[in-house]
């Protein structure tokens, strides 16, 4: 359990937490109609939340000047929408630490294809590699939150998926706990999004110029199906 202190005439959360925010980009359509890329981003973090107030702020202001949008998304945002989330973003990149694993989807062996493999392991290969590495390796726990899963209907078998899969890839001794949330609980979940956006849309049609705005907290992108330059920064 976390601990706690005294403040003042009450009690606040020692946190001792880091936490993964989880997100997509890219379909699971393997046929030529599908994207080239599908792209998962992690965004790692610890409490406080520097960026929470600002982008509850703008979140307001939208609301007051007519829009209806519930939370963030990078894709259906209007370009001032996104351009103002992306500047909230780069101004609070202290602490925050992103990576990316990328799969040039006409490389995946069939076998691999399987909704019930293929994003499962695809989560493995990326936690397995945020997992041990900083703050991470301070924390007492991760705490690793995605976006809900992408089908539906096959969303309770792919979350079992996913669990047996981490139990089997990752670190013996890490404590962790993964949840599946909807994006519009967390904006850590939205920031994580505008990320993978991003990275997909760099990778996707070459674009660098929201890629830029966020490249000092990017630590890392594995393109998991190339050899030789395996990691660009």
């Amino acid at each position: 359990m976390p601990k706690w202190r005294s403040k003042g005439n009450g009690c606040e959360i020692m946190s001792h937490s880091t936490y993964i925010f989880l997100d997509e980009s890219g379909n699971l359509d393997f046929r030529a109609s599908g994207t080239r890329y599908f792209v998962l981003t992690s965004v790692s973090t610890r409490r406080p939340f520097a960026w929470f107030n600002s982008l509850d702020d703008f979140k307001y202001d939208c609301l007051e000047y007519g829009l209806e949008n519930e939370s963030f998304h990078c894709a259906t945002d209007n370009r001032y929408v996104r351009a103002k989330v992306l500047d909230i973003i780069g101004r609070h990149l202290d602490g925050l630490y992103i990576d990316s694993l990328i799969v040039e989807k006409r490389k995946t062996d069939p076998v691999l294809r399987v909704d019930k493999r293929f994003y499962p392991e695809m989560m493995g290969y990326l936690l397995k590699y945020v997992l041990p590495r900083e703050p991470n390796a301070r924390a007492e726990e991760v705490i690793v939150i995605t976006d809900t899963v992408p089908l539906n209907k096959k969303r309770q078998s792919i979350e079992k998926a996913v669990k047996l899969t981490l139990a089997k890839m990752l670190p013996p001794g890490q404590r962790y706990r993964i949840m599946h949330h909807d994006s519009r609980s967390h904006y850590g979940l939205q920031i994580a999004d505008y990320c993978c956006w991003a990275v997909f849309r760099r990778c996707e049609r070459g674009e660098s110029d929201y890629y830029e705005r966020i490249h000092p907290a990017v630590r890392s992108g594995f393109d998991i199906f190339r050899t030789g330059k395996e990691y660009y920064y």
